[in-house]
Protein backbone atom coordinates (compact mmCIF):
# COMPACT_ATOMS: atom_id res chain seq x y z
CA UNK A 1 0.00 0.00 0.00
CA UNK A 2 1.56 3.37 -0.51
CA UNK A 3 2.43 5.33 2.31
CA UNK A 4 -0.17 7.92 0.98
CA UNK A 5 -3.15 5.63 0.86
CA UNK A 6 -4.73 5.55 3.66
CA UNK A 7 -8.11 2.56 4.44
CA UNK A 8 -10.37 5.33 6.67
CA UNK A 9 -12.11 2.60 8.50
CA UNK A 10 -11.87 0.86 11.80
CA UNK A 11 -14.58 -2.14 12.48
CA UNK A 12 -15.83 -4.46 15.44
CA UNK A 13 -14.50 -8.03 15.32
CA UNK A 14 -17.21 -9.88 13.64
CA UNK A 15 -18.21 -7.52 10.94
CA UNK A 16 -17.72 -8.16 7.27
CA UNK A 17 -16.95 -5.67 4.96
CA UNK A 18 -19.39 -4.57 2.43
CA UNK A 19 -20.21 -6.30 -1.12
CA UNK A 20 -19.11 -3.39 -3.25
CA UNK A 21 -15.59 -2.35 -3.94
CA UNK A 22 -13.65 0.23 -2.08
CA UNK A 23 -13.21 3.55 -3.67
CA UNK A 24 -10.79 6.04 -3.15
CA UNK A 25 -10.43 9.77 -3.40
CA UNK A 26 -7.60 12.36 -3.87
CA UNK A 27 -7.13 14.68 -0.83
CA UNK A 28 -3.78 16.82 -1.21
CA UNK A 29 -1.62 14.61 -2.44
CA UNK A 30 -2.56 11.41 -0.46
CA UNK A 31 -5.33 8.61 -1.35
CA UNK A 32 -8.18 7.96 1.34
CA UNK A 33 -9.42 4.68 -0.03
CA UNK A 34 -12.93 3.70 1.60
CA UNK A 35 -15.95 1.37 2.17
CA UNK A 36 -18.40 1.41 -0.53
CA UNK A 37 -20.78 0.96 1.89
CA UNK A 38 -24.91 0.73 1.21
CA UNK A 39 -28.05 0.98 3.30
CA UNK A 40 -27.82 -2.60 4.71
CA UNK A 41 -24.76 -2.73 5.32
CA UNK A 42 -24.59 0.06 7.51
CA UNK A 43 -27.86 -1.82 9.12
CA UNK A 44 -26.13 -4.94 9.98
CA UNK A 45 -23.24 -2.65 11.18
CA UNK A 46 -25.07 -0.82 13.98
CA UNK A 47 -26.93 -3.77 14.84
CA UNK A 48 -23.66 -5.39 15.57
CA UNK A 49 -22.58 -2.38 17.97
CA UNK A 50 -25.66 -2.46 19.59
CA UNK A 51 -25.11 -5.72 20.84
CA UNK A 52 -22.07 -5.12 21.75
CA UNK A 53 -23.50 -2.65 24.60
CA UNK A 54 -23.94 -5.12 27.13
CA UNK A 55 -19.99 -5.80 27.35
CA UNK A 56 -19.06 -2.18 28.20
CA UNK A 57 -22.18 -1.43 30.13
CA UNK A 58 -20.29 -4.20 32.63
CA UNK A 59 -17.27 -2.15 32.73
CA UNK A 60 -16.51 -0.17 35.30
CA UNK A 61 -16.39 3.51 34.41
CA UNK A 62 -12.72 4.16 35.92
CA UNK A 63 -11.77 1.03 33.74
CA UNK A 64 -12.93 2.20 30.61
CA UNK A 65 -10.74 5.44 31.10
CA UNK A 66 -8.09 4.27 31.97
CA UNK A 67 -7.95 2.02 28.79
CA UNK A 68 -8.70 4.98 26.45
CA UNK A 69 -6.03 6.97 28.53
CA UNK A 70 -3.76 4.37 28.14
CA UNK A 71 -4.70 4.51 24.46
CA UNK A 72 -4.46 8.28 24.36
CA UNK A 73 -0.81 8.69 25.70
CA UNK A 74 0.72 7.14 22.91
CA UNK A 75 -0.20 9.75 20.41
CA UNK A 76 1.41 12.04 23.26
CA UNK A 77 5.07 9.89 23.03
CA UNK A 78 7.09 11.41 20.50
CA UNK A 79 9.07 7.50 20.56
CA UNK A 80 5.63 5.70 19.92
CA UNK A 81 5.10 4.59 16.14
CA UNK A 82 1.44 5.71 16.75
CA UNK A 83 2.06 8.91 16.94
CA UNK A 84 4.83 9.42 14.04
CA UNK A 85 2.30 7.71 11.37
CA UNK A 86 -0.22 10.21 12.84
CA UNK A 87 1.91 12.79 11.97
CA UNK A 88 2.70 11.79 8.91
CA UNK A 89 -0.66 11.15 7.46
CA UNK A 90 -2.18 14.34 9.14
CA UNK A 91 0.00 16.71 6.43
CA UNK A 92 -1.55 15.27 3.12
CA UNK A 93 -5.02 14.45 4.46
CA UNK A 94 -5.96 17.34 6.86
CA UNK A 95 -4.20 19.75 4.66
CA UNK A 96 -2.04 20.72 7.61
CA UNK A 97 2.35 21.81 7.93
CA UNK A 98 4.01 18.91 9.70
CA UNK A 99 4.54 21.86 12.44
CA UNK A 100 0.62 22.08 12.55
CA UNK A 101 -0.15 18.58 12.94
CA UNK A 102 2.13 18.40 15.58
CA UNK A 103 0.93 21.43 17.94
CA UNK A 104 -2.58 20.21 17.30
CA UNK A 105 -2.09 16.46 17.82
CA UNK A 106 -0.29 17.50 21.52
CA UNK A 107 -2.89 20.41 22.24
CA UNK A 108 -5.90 17.61 21.33
CA UNK A 109 -4.53 14.53 23.04
CA UNK A 110 -3.78 16.01 26.03
CA UNK A 111 -7.36 15.42 26.83
CA UNK A 112 -7.20 11.91 25.88
CA UNK A 113 -5.95 10.80 29.20
CA UNK A 114 -6.78 8.57 32.19
CA UNK A 115 -6.89 12.25 34.54
CA UNK A 116 -8.76 13.98 31.79
CA UNK A 117 -11.66 11.78 30.92
CA UNK A 118 -12.39 10.98 35.19
CA UNK A 119 -12.20 14.36 35.54
CA UNK A 120 -14.56 15.10 32.66
CA UNK A 121 -17.30 12.47 33.87
CA UNK A 122 -16.44 13.74 37.33
CA UNK A 123 -17.56 17.59 37.06
CA UNK A 124 -20.56 16.50 34.68
CA UNK A 125 -21.86 13.61 36.79
CA UNK A 126 -20.51 14.71 40.02
CA UNK A 127 -18.65 11.05 40.53
CA UNK A 128 -17.21 8.30 38.08
CA UNK A 129 -19.55 5.96 39.82
CA UNK A 130 -22.41 7.32 38.98
CA UNK A 131 -22.19 5.65 35.46
CA UNK A 132 -22.00 2.31 37.21
CA UNK A 133 -24.61 2.40 40.13
CA UNK A 134 -27.12 4.29 41.86
CA UNK A 135 -26.18 7.24 43.69
CA UNK A 136 -27.63 9.63 45.46
CA UNK A 137 -29.75 12.36 44.53
CA UNK A 138 -32.68 14.25 45.73
CA UNK A 139 -34.97 12.19 48.16
CA UNK A 140 -33.90 9.51 46.23
CA UNK A 141 -31.33 7.71 43.82
CA UNK A 142 -30.46 7.97 40.52
CA UNK A 143 -28.55 5.83 37.86
CA UNK A 144 -26.57 7.63 34.65
CA UNK A 145 -27.69 5.62 31.26
CA UNK A 146 -25.66 6.15 28.29
CA UNK A 147 -27.18 5.61 24.80
CA UNK A 148 -27.66 2.04 23.61
CA UNK A 149 -25.96 3.50 19.94
CA UNK A 150 -24.99 6.60 19.15
CA UNK A 151 -24.02 8.05 15.32
CA UNK A 152 -21.54 10.80 15.35
CA UNK A 153 -21.39 12.76 11.86
CA UNK A 154 -18.38 15.04 12.92
CA UNK A 155 -17.17 17.83 10.01
CA UNK A 156 -13.55 17.44 9.03
CA UNK A 157 -12.55 20.51 9.57
CA UNK A 158 -10.08 20.38 12.80
CA UNK A 159 -8.40 16.92 12.93
CA UNK A 160 -8.79 15.24 16.45
CA UNK A 161 -12.43 16.59 16.69
CA UNK A 162 -14.10 12.75 15.85
CA UNK A 163 -11.83 11.21 18.63
CA UNK A 164 -12.99 13.67 21.37
CA UNK A 165 -16.67 12.41 20.11
CA UNK A 166 -15.94 8.84 19.95
CA UNK A 167 -14.68 8.75 23.40
CA UNK A 168 -16.95 11.02 25.02
CA UNK A 169 -19.82 7.77 24.43
CA UNK A 170 -17.49 5.10 24.63
CA UNK A 171 -17.24 7.08 29.00
CA UNK A 172 -20.89 7.09 29.16
CA UNK A 173 -20.65 3.73 28.05
CA UNK A 174 -22.75 4.10 24.90
CA UNK A 175 -21.46 1.95 21.58
CA UNK A 176 -21.10 3.99 18.88
CA UNK A 177 -20.66 4.31 15.07
CA UNK A 178 -18.25 7.88 13.97
CA UNK A 179 -18.29 9.27 10.52
CA UNK A 180 -15.62 11.61 9.89
CA UNK A 181 -14.91 14.45 7.67
CA UNK A 182 -12.69 14.02 4.73
CA UNK A 183 -10.16 16.24 6.49
CA UNK A 184 -10.14 14.11 10.12
CA UNK A 185 -10.10 10.52 9.10
CA UNK A 186 -6.91 9.87 10.06
CA UNK A 187 -6.80 10.23 13.98
CA UNK A 188 -10.62 8.47 14.94
CA UNK A 189 -9.21 5.28 12.86
CA UNK A 190 -5.76 5.21 14.21
CA UNK A 191 -7.14 5.53 17.85
CA UNK A 192 -10.04 2.44 16.75
CA UNK A 193 -7.18 0.56 15.58
CA UNK A 194 -5.30 0.67 18.68
CA UNK A 195 -7.86 0.50 20.92
CA UNK A 196 -7.96 -3.00 19.37
CA UNK A 197 -4.67 -3.67 20.50
CA UNK A 198 -5.28 -2.42 23.91
CA UNK A 199 -8.98 -4.05 25.00
CA UNK A 200 -10.48 -5.79 22.30
CA UNK A 201 -13.49 -6.24 23.71
CA UNK A 202 -14.23 -2.46 24.25
CA UNK A 203 -12.98 -2.32 20.59
CA UNK A 204 -16.15 -4.07 19.65
CA UNK A 205 -18.16 -1.17 20.84
CA UNK A 206 -16.20 1.32 18.20
CA UNK A 207 -16.89 1.89 14.28
CA UNK A 208 -15.50 4.65 12.61
CA UNK A 209 -16.47 4.70 8.91
CA UNK A 210 -15.74 7.41 6.61
CA UNK A 211 -17.60 8.31 3.61
CA UNK A 212 -18.37 11.33 1.22
CA UNK A 213 -21.09 13.80 2.49
CA UNK A 214 -24.59 14.17 0.72
CA UNK A 215 -25.12 9.83 0.58
CA UNK A 216 -27.98 10.14 2.65
CA UNK A 217 -29.31 6.49 2.52
CA UNK A 218 -25.84 5.68 4.81
CA UNK A 219 -26.95 8.23 6.87
CA UNK A 220 -30.55 7.65 7.44
CA UNK A 221 -29.96 4.18 7.71
CA UNK A 222 -27.48 5.13 10.86
CA UNK A 223 -29.66 7.05 12.30
CA UNK A 224 -32.72 4.93 11.90
CA UNK A 225 -30.72 2.23 14.72
CA UNK A 226 -29.13 5.16 17.21
CA UNK A 227 -30.71 6.39 20.61
CA UNK A 228 -28.21 9.70 20.37
CA UNK A 229 -27.38 11.34 16.56
CA UNK A 230 -24.57 13.95 17.17
CA UNK A 231 -23.82 16.18 14.15
CA UNK A 232 -20.99 18.88 13.49
CA UNK A 233 -20.89 20.88 10.48
CA UNK A 234 -22.59 23.87 8.52
CA UNK A 235 -26.13 24.87 9.39
CA UNK A 236 -27.14 23.47 6.24
CA UNK A 237 -25.86 20.02 6.50
CA UNK A 238 -26.96 20.04 10.80
CA UNK A 239 -30.31 21.69 9.38
CA UNK A 240 -30.86 18.46 6.89
CA UNK A 241 -29.66 15.85 9.24
CA UNK A 242 -32.10 16.80 12.15
CA UNK A 243 -35.25 16.79 9.70
CA UNK A 244 -34.56 13.11 8.81
CA UNK A 245 -33.43 12.26 12.25
CA UNK A 246 -36.47 9.83 13.86
CA UNK A 247 -38.34 11.73 16.11
CA UNK A 248 -37.41 9.27 19.40
CA UNK A 249 -33.91 10.06 18.76
CA UNK A 250 -32.30 12.39 20.95
CA UNK A 251 -29.97 14.85 18.45
CA UNK A 252 -27.59 16.85 19.44
CA UNK A 253 -26.19 19.68 16.62
CA UNK A 254 -22.86 21.34 16.92
CA UNK A 255 -23.87 23.41 14.26
CA UNK A 256 -21.36 26.47 12.58
CA UNK A 257 -19.68 28.66 15.21
CA UNK A 258 -17.81 31.50 14.91
CA UNK A 259 -15.17 32.97 17.98
CA UNK A 260 -13.48 36.57 18.56
CA UNK A 261 -11.54 38.21 20.77
CA UNK A 262 -11.42 41.35 22.71
CA UNK A 263 -8.12 43.37 24.30
CA UNK A 264 -8.40 46.02 26.89
CA UNK A 265 -6.25 49.16 27.75
CA UNK A 266 -4.58 47.32 30.44
CA UNK A 267 -2.51 44.90 28.03
CA UNK A 268 -1.91 47.29 25.71
CA UNK A 269 1.12 49.21 27.27
CA UNK A 270 4.46 48.76 25.89
CA UNK A 271 5.99 45.93 28.49
CA UNK A 272 2.83 43.53 28.02
CA UNK A 273 2.00 44.44 24.46
CA UNK A 274 4.79 41.23 23.15
CA UNK A 275 3.20 38.47 24.94
CA UNK A 276 0.08 39.38 24.20
CA UNK A 277 0.39 39.70 20.79
CA UNK A 278 1.91 36.48 20.74
CA UNK A 279 -1.30 35.08 22.01
CA UNK A 280 -3.53 36.19 20.07
CA UNK A 281 -1.29 35.14 16.79
CA UNK A 282 -1.15 31.83 17.58
CA UNK A 283 -5.19 31.95 18.41
CA UNK A 284 -5.32 33.08 15.05
CA UNK A 285 -2.99 30.92 13.19
CA UNK A 286 -3.98 27.17 14.97
CA UNK A 287 -5.87 25.31 12.67
CA UNK A 288 -5.49 27.50 10.53
CA UNK A 289 -8.12 29.36 11.35
CA UNK A 290 -10.87 26.82 10.19
CA UNK A 291 -11.86 26.19 14.06
CA UNK A 292 -14.79 26.86 15.51
CA UNK A 293 -12.95 28.65 18.50
CA UNK A 294 -10.57 30.58 15.90
CA UNK A 295 -10.94 34.48 16.38
CA UNK A 296 -12.41 36.10 13.05
CA UNK A 297 -12.57 39.72 14.54
CA UNK A 298 -10.48 41.24 17.58
CA UNK A 299 -11.74 43.91 19.22
CA UNK A 300 -8.99 46.73 20.60
CA UNK A 301 -10.26 49.13 23.49
CA UNK A 302 -9.37 52.78 22.31
CA UNK A 303 -7.41 55.13 24.67
CA UNK A 304 -4.28 53.04 25.50
CA UNK A 305 -0.43 53.43 24.42
CA UNK A 306 -0.91 51.14 21.88
CA UNK A 307 -3.87 52.15 19.56
CA UNK A 308 -6.01 49.58 17.35
CA UNK A 309 -4.26 50.76 14.21
CA UNK A 310 -0.84 49.92 16.20
CA UNK A 311 -1.91 46.65 17.54
CA UNK A 312 -3.20 45.68 13.94
CA UNK A 313 0.44 46.41 12.56
CA UNK A 314 1.93 44.48 15.83
CA UNK A 315 -0.07 41.64 14.90
CA UNK A 316 0.40 41.55 11.25
CA UNK A 317 4.46 41.32 12.30
CA UNK A 318 3.49 38.56 14.76
CA UNK A 319 1.52 36.43 12.20
CA UNK A 320 4.61 36.70 9.77
CA UNK A 321 7.05 35.67 12.36
CA UNK A 322 4.78 33.04 13.04
CA UNK A 323 5.33 31.50 9.94
CA UNK A 324 8.65 30.12 11.02
CA UNK A 325 7.61 27.98 13.75
CA UNK A 326 3.80 27.18 12.86
CA UNK A 327 3.61 27.54 9.05
CA UNK A 328 0.29 27.51 7.14
CA UNK A 329 -1.03 24.81 5.43
CA UNK A 330 -2.40 24.38 2.27
CA UNK A 331 -6.05 25.80 1.46
CA UNK A 332 -8.44 24.43 -1.04
CA UNK A 333 -9.16 26.66 -3.94
CA UNK A 334 -12.45 27.61 -2.93
CA UNK A 335 -10.29 28.63 0.59
CA UNK A 336 -7.81 30.17 -1.48
CA UNK A 337 -10.32 32.47 -3.86
CA UNK A 338 -11.91 33.50 -0.48
CA UNK A 339 -8.73 35.11 0.71
CA UNK A 340 -8.03 36.56 -2.11
CA UNK A 341 -11.52 38.46 -2.41
CA UNK A 342 -11.06 39.34 1.27
CA UNK A 343 -8.00 41.40 0.42
CA UNK A 344 -9.05 42.18 -2.73
CA UNK A 345 -11.87 44.29 -1.09
CA UNK A 346 -10.29 45.21 2.01
CA UNK A 347 -7.23 47.08 -0.58
CA UNK A 348 -9.52 48.63 -2.75
CA UNK A 349 -11.30 50.27 0.93
CA UNK A 350 -7.73 51.05 1.92
CA UNK A 351 -7.29 53.07 -1.19
CA UNK A 352 -11.03 54.94 -1.23
CA UNK A 353 -9.72 56.57 2.37
CA UNK A 354 -12.05 55.01 4.78
CA UNK A 355 -9.26 53.99 7.26
CA UNK A 356 -9.10 50.52 6.15
CA UNK A 357 -5.51 49.18 6.41
CA UNK A 358 -4.57 46.16 4.94
CA UNK A 359 -1.36 43.66 6.40
CA UNK A 360 -0.90 40.63 4.36
CA UNK A 361 1.78 37.49 3.84
CA UNK A 362 1.44 37.49 0.10
CA UNK A 363 2.00 33.50 -1.16
CA UNK A 364 1.16 32.85 2.91
CA UNK A 365 -2.33 33.06 4.11
CA UNK A 366 -2.23 35.43 6.67
CA UNK A 367 -3.67 38.40 6.77
CA UNK A 368 -4.98 41.12 9.61
CA UNK A 369 -7.22 44.05 7.90
CA UNK A 370 -7.41 46.76 10.56
CA UNK A 371 -11.35 48.33 10.10
CA UNK A 372 -12.40 51.56 11.97
CA UNK A 373 -15.71 50.36 11.61
CA UNK A 374 -16.87 48.20 15.08
CA UNK A 375 -19.57 46.28 13.51
CA UNK A 376 -18.77 42.31 14.00
CA UNK A 377 -17.95 41.02 10.43
CA UNK A 378 -16.85 37.25 10.19
CA UNK A 379 -13.58 36.18 8.13
CA UNK A 380 -12.83 33.11 5.88
CA UNK A 381 -10.42 30.62 6.53
CA UNK A 382 -6.67 30.98 6.34
CA UNK A 383 -5.99 33.23 8.92
CA UNK A 384 -7.43 35.72 8.04
CA UNK A 385 -8.48 38.51 11.07
CA UNK A 386 -9.66 41.66 11.14
CA UNK A 387 -8.62 44.54 14.16
CA UNK A 388 -11.68 46.82 15.31
CA UNK A 389 -11.46 49.61 17.76
CA UNK A 390 -13.61 49.79 20.68
CA UNK A 391 -14.67 52.47 22.87
CA UNK A 392 -15.22 50.76 26.07
CA UNK A 393 -15.68 47.57 27.18
CA UNK A 394 -19.34 48.07 28.20
CA UNK A 395 -20.43 47.99 24.59
CA UNK A 396 -18.94 44.82 23.11
CA UNK A 397 -22.02 42.94 23.87
CA UNK A 398 -24.24 44.89 21.70
CA UNK A 399 -21.97 45.01 18.95
CA UNK A 400 -21.81 41.25 18.27
CA UNK A 401 -25.01 40.63 19.31
CA UNK A 402 -26.21 40.37 15.98
CA UNK A 403 -24.59 37.13 15.16
CA UNK A 404 -25.43 35.45 19.03
CA UNK A 405 -26.70 32.20 17.90
CA UNK A 406 -23.37 31.75 16.47
CA UNK A 407 -21.10 32.83 18.69
CA UNK A 408 -18.81 30.82 21.31
CA UNK A 409 -15.10 31.41 22.44
CA UNK A 410 -14.36 35.10 23.50
CA UNK A 411 -10.59 35.57 24.14
CA UNK A 412 -9.92 37.83 26.75
CA UNK A 413 -6.39 40.25 27.46
CA UNK A 414 -5.90 42.98 30.00
CA UNK A 415 -9.56 42.94 31.28
CA UNK A 416 -8.77 43.16 35.24
CA UNK A 417 -10.83 41.01 37.68
CA UNK A 418 -12.98 43.76 38.46
CA UNK A 419 -14.84 43.60 35.12
CA UNK A 420 -14.11 40.09 33.63
CA UNK A 421 -17.35 38.75 35.55
CA UNK A 422 -19.98 41.42 34.31
CA UNK A 423 -18.44 41.25 30.85
CA UNK A 424 -18.37 37.38 30.52
CA UNK A 425 -22.26 37.52 31.76
CA UNK A 426 -23.13 40.34 29.14
CA UNK A 427 -21.24 38.06 26.85
CA UNK A 428 -22.91 35.30 27.56
CA UNK A 429 -26.21 36.85 27.49
CA UNK A 430 -25.79 37.81 24.04
CA UNK A 431 -24.94 33.74 22.88
CA UNK A 432 -21.25 33.48 24.28
CA UNK A 433 -20.55 30.02 25.54
CA UNK A 434 -16.78 30.59 26.42
CA UNK A 435 -14.93 33.21 27.73
CA UNK A 436 -10.86 32.38 28.14
CA UNK A 437 -7.42 34.29 27.83
CA UNK A 438 -5.94 34.34 24.57
CA UNK A 439 -3.25 31.23 25.10
CA UNK A 440 -6.00 29.11 26.11
CA UNK A 441 -8.47 29.53 23.30
CA UNK A 442 -7.06 26.98 20.77
CA UNK A 443 -7.60 23.96 23.10
CA UNK A 444 -10.95 24.47 25.71
CA UNK A 445 -9.85 22.13 28.59
CA UNK A 446 -12.01 18.61 28.90
CA UNK A 447 -14.52 19.94 31.37
CA UNK A 448 -15.78 22.62 29.03
CA UNK A 449 -19.51 23.22 28.13
CA UNK A 450 -19.37 22.76 24.39
CA UNK A 451 -21.15 24.85 23.02
CA UNK A 452 -22.94 25.90 26.31
CA UNK A 453 -23.94 22.42 26.98
CA UNK A 454 -22.79 19.03 28.94
CA UNK A 455 -20.23 17.03 26.26
CA UNK A 456 -21.11 14.06 28.43
CA UNK A 457 -24.89 14.95 29.59
CA UNK A 458 -26.15 15.65 25.83
CA UNK A 459 -25.66 11.54 25.62
CA UNK A 460 -27.21 10.49 28.90
CA UNK A 461 -30.54 10.07 30.45
CA UNK A 462 -31.63 9.14 33.91
CA UNK A 463 -32.93 6.52 35.51
CA UNK A 464 -34.59 7.80 39.09
CA UNK A 465 -35.11 5.23 42.14
CA UNK A 466 -37.64 7.03 44.03
CA UNK A 467 -38.23 6.34 48.36
CA UNK A 468 -35.66 4.72 50.22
Amino acid sequence: MSERRFMAWALPRGVGMPPGPGLTVGVGGAEIQYLDADAGWIRSLTESLGESSGPIVARPAREIAAVLGLVGRRFLDPNDPLREEALRLLPPTAGVSREMAEAVLDGMATDWTEARLSAMATTEFGSVGALDRFVAHGDGRTLVVGPKLSFQIVSGSVPGVSVNAMLRSLMVKGPTLVKPGRGDVVLPVLFARALREADPVLADSVAVVYWPGGRESLEDGAMSSASVVTAYGSDAVVTALRARAPVSTRFVAYHHRLSAGVVGRRALAPDAIDAVVGDVARAVAMFDQRGCVSPHVVYVEEGAAIDPPAFGTLLAAALRALEDELPGGSLEAVEASAVHQVRGTAELMAASGSGVEVHHGGGASWTVIYDPSPAFSPSCVGRVVRVKPLPRLSVLARLIAPFGAHLQTMGVAGVGDDDLESLAEALGRVGVSRVAAFSEVPFPPSTWHHDGGGPLRDFVRYVDLEGT
